[in-house]
């Protein structure tokens, strides 16, 4: 048997770029023993997403129909209550969730939404399920705060690469968003970060953002790869859509990159094929969201996700196995 591949964080653009342009039958065959190396092939994790907030958020992110500053047409709701999440959060184990991920459209919590954001953890960590949150930027003191409450994951995504970043968002900067990584890090919270690709970046962009990712001081625990879903009324709306195969190429680079992470196959799955996602699951792909709804975009129904892993042989992973080696 081979060696495994060695976790590195010393990567450079030449070697990503190279791996990245590798032939493509190539490249699915290294990702997938990168990814049989370290993780069960037939084991996918499943996590099930929440809005607890939806609309009216302060950034101007081009992509996101939550922005109340890029022209989308979605009406602003207040924090939702504890029990309803709690409530959700049960529904959603008994379909087979492990993890579940809260979602508030801020540019980040106020200090008066924190204990009802404890209380939203601590509810679904009584549960028996990993928790998640998604709040946007983070100071210390909110950081240690959800640790103390038990917040397993914090999801902060770097969108694109340092490059494209401006022409995405401009009411925070990339760097903002490396601070609030190495904060949540520093303190214990397991790290969730990705992006999105098919924005109209070129192909350095989506290799720069996979390495910006794979030489932090660890890799995230957990690699969201979204696909662009265009909304009606948001800058990116008529953007072109993304060649599939470049998709696939960039979920195996976070595959190889980081070959101990959890590479989520995340938005856009609605607008990919049954063999897109085989794909993606053969190139290192093993975590999905569940549920029809992911914040406001579609997401494919859990009975059709279950049809799938009956015709490929992929069962779920069970709390607190990470399906790992």
């Amino acid at each position: 048997m081979l060696d495994a591949a060695p976790i590195r964080t010393d990567w450079t653009r030449e070697e990503a770029e190279a791996i990245y342009n590798t032939p493509f039958m190539d490249l699915l065959f290294q990702a997938h023993t990168v990814h049989r190396q370290y993780f069960d092939p037939n084991q996918v994790q499943k996590s099930k997403l929440l809005s607890i907030k939806t609309g009216g958020c302060a950034e101007d992110c081009a992509y996101c129909s939550q922005s109340a500053r890029n022209g989308a047409q979605l009406s602003a709701s207040k924090l939702i209550e504890v029990q309803r999440v709690i409530a959700e959060a049960k529904k959603a184990k008994e379909g087979g969730a492990t993890r579940y991920c809260m979602g508030a459209a801020w540019r980040s919590p106020k200090d008066r939404d924190m204990a009802a954001l404890e209380a939203m953890v601590q509810g679904v960590k009584d549960l028996g399920m990993e928790t998640c949150m998604t709040l946007g930027m983070l100071d210390e003191d909110q950081v240690f705060r959800l640790r103390d409450a038990g917040l397993d994951y914090y999801n902060h995504n770097i969108d694109t690469s340092e490059r494209y970043y401006s022409e995405i968002i401009t009411t925070r900067t990339f760097a903002d968003r490396i601070d609030t990584l190495n904060r949540v890090r520093e303190a214990g919270i397991k790290v969730c970060s990705g992006g999105i690709v098919g924005m109209g970046e070129q192909q350095l962009d989506r290799i720069d953002m996979m390495l910006a990712l794979a030489t932090l001081e660890a890799h995230p625990d957990s690699v969201p790869v979204n696909m662009l879903i265009p909304i009606a009324d948001t800058p990116l709306a008529d953007v072109e859509k993304l060649d599939p195969i470049e998709f696939v190429r960039s979920v195996a680079l976070a595959r190889i990159l980081m070959p101990k992470s959890h590479v989520r196959l995340s938005a856009g799955r609605t607008d990919m094929s049954d063999e897109m996602q085989a794909m993606c699951f053969f190139a290192g792909a093993n975590s999905i969201f569940v549920g029809d709804t992911l914040l406001t975009a579609d997401n494919p129904e859990e009975d059709k996700d279950q049809q799938l892993f009956d015709r490929l042989g992929i069962t779920a992973m069970a709390v607190g196995c990470d399906g790992s080696r």
